[in-house]
């Protein structure tokens, strides 16, 4: 299906400016990410750590939540011991 929205030719410039800039910063940013990927691969190897444990800790540090990503471990602790799987 089709939209009737006609673009005109400054809107056509700003639409097609917007998504070569997006789709740039979108390969910049999978880039940086397989880079920190390698990164935390080879520092979780070397310190004997799931590299997903260390990723996680990466996050929680960037979006300073460790007080949720605490109480939301507490919850999941106290549900297996309830139901006998901790």
């Amino acid at each position: 299906m089709t939209s009737d929205k006609v673009f005109n030719q400054d809107e056509k410039l700003k639409l097609t400016q917007i998504i070569n800039e997006g789709m740039t910063v979108m390969q910049e940013v999978e880039d940086l990410n397989a880079g920190l990927n390698e990164t935390v691969k080879a520092i979780a190897e070397e310190f004997e750590i799931k590299p997903g444990v260390l990723k996680k800790a990466i996050r929680t540090a960037h979006k300073g939540n460790f007080a949720e990503v605490s109480t939301d471990q507490d919850l999941l602790e106290t549900i297996l011991a309830t139901v006998g799987r901790a």
